[in-house]
C-alpha cells in the first residue's frame, strides 16, 4: 500500500513537519510513503529518510488546467490508500476535491469538510503542532514529540570558531520588514555578549547582507558567515553555539530544533501562538513593534547559555 503526505512550504513549518513524517512513517510500517512538497524541501526530507519517494509541486494555477489535471492523474494512478493533508491551505482543498472528481477516494486526513478524517480549521490561535498532532491523533498516532535533526550533519571546523559563541540572526522576510529587530541594536547586544565571554556569528542570506554588514561595522569582532551556511551547516551550529537569538525566520527553527538554547524575537507581524520554533529550550519575546524592544530587554530575555 501506498501513503501520501502533502507539505509544501515554508522552512520553518517544514522543521515542524519532521516529527509528523517520522510519527507517520512508524504508523505506516513496510508501506511506501511519498511526500508531495515544493522544490527547496526536497533534499532536506530526502536527507530525513522519512519518505520512500519525493514529489515536487509546481503548485501550478489552479486555472492551468493542464498541469492541474496532470498532477490529480498522477495522485489518482498510484492509489494512494491514505492521505495525510499537513499544509491544510485552499490549495489542496482543491485537490481533495478533485481527487474526487477524478475518482479516486483514499482516505482523507485533513481539514477538509467531509474528509474521512476531518479536523476542523481553529477558531483560536493555535500552534501549527498542536493543530496536527490533533489531526494524527484521529487515526490513533501518538504525539510526535519534537524535531530531531540528529540526520542533519556537518562538518564546520573550517569555520573556526571559538568554543564559546552565540549566533545572531537578524534575517527575516524581506517583504516584511517590521519582523525585524534593527541590526543597530544586534551589533550593540554582540558587544555586549562579546564582553561576557561570548563571541557573535552572524547567519543570514544574501537579502539580509545589509542588516549583517551593519552588525560587523558596530561589533567587529563578530563573525560574518553570511550567505556561507547550508542547511546541515545550521543545525551543526546549533549544536555547537552556546546561545542563539534571531528574528522570526526559518534558520530560527533549524537552530531551536538542534538544541541550542535560543531567543526569537517576533512583532505584531507574525503570531508565535500559531507558529513558533520548538526545541528543548527555547524563548519567545514579542513587542507590537521591535522598534521598542532594547537591548537591556533583550538580553535580560536569553536563555542561560550552556
Amino acid at each position: 500500500m501506498a501513503i501520501l503526505v502533502i507539505k509544501h512550504s515554508a522552512l520553518g513549518d517544514m522543521i515542524l513537519s519532521l516529527p509528523l513524517l517520522r510519527a507517520i512513517r512508524r504508523h505506516h510500517p513496510g508501506e511506501h510513503i511519498v511526500l508531495l512538497t515544493t522544490a527547496p524541501y526536497a533534499d532536506l526530507v530526502r536527507r530525513s529518510g522519512l519518505a520512500d519517494d519525493i514529489w515536487i509541486d509546481t503548485r501550478p494555477k489552479l486555472w492551468h488546467v493542464g498541469v492541474t489535471w496532470q498532477l490529480i492523474g498522477r495522485i489518482r494512478d498510484a492509489g494512494f490508500t491514505r492521505v495525510y493533508d499537513l499544509q491544510g491551505s485552499q490549495r489542496t482543498k482543491w485537490y481533495y476535491r478533485l481527487l474526487r472528481l477524478a475518482g479516486a477516494r483514499p482516505e482523507w486526513v485533513g481539514n477538509v469538510p467531509g474528509c474521512a478524517y476531518h479536523i476542523p480549521d481553529p477558531t483560536e490561535p493555535m500552534h501549527i503542532t498542536e493543530l496536527r498532532r490533533r489531526q494524527l491523533a484521529l487515526v490513533g498516532i501518538p504525539d510526535p514529540g519534537l524535531p530531531d535533526l540528529d540526520f542533519l550533519q556537518s562538518d564546520i571546523a573550517h569555520f573556526r570558531l571559538p568554543a564559546r559563541c552565540v549566533l545572531l540572526v537578524p534575517g527575516g522576510a524581506p517583504h516584511r520588514p517590521a519582523k525585524r529587530w534593527p541590526a543597530e541594536r544586534f551589533a550593540a547586544l554582540g558587544r555586549r555578549l562579546l564582553d561576557e565571554g561570548l563571541t557573535p556569528v552572524l547567519i543570514g542570506r544574501a537579502a539580509e547582507r545589509a542588516e549583517i554588514d551593519t552588525i560587523k561595522a558596530g561589533c567587529p569582532a563578530a563573525i560574518d558567515l553570511c550567505e556561507q551556511t547550508s542547511i546541515a551547516d545550521l543545525a551543526a551550529l546549533g549544536r555547537h553555539a552556546a546561545l542563539a537569538i534571531g528574528n522570526d525566520t526559518g534558520p530560527m527553527h533549524i537552530i531551536a530544533a538542534s538544541g541550542c538554547p535560543s531567543l526569537v524575537l517576533y512583532s505584531h507581524e507574525s503570531d508565535p501562538r500559531k507558529v513558533s520554533p520548538r526545541g528543548e529550550w527555547v524563548r519567545l519575546l514579542q513587542r507590537p513593534s521591535l522598534q521598542d524592544l532594547s537591548v537591556e530587554d533583550a538580553r535580560a530575555a536569553l536563555p542561560p547559555s550552556r
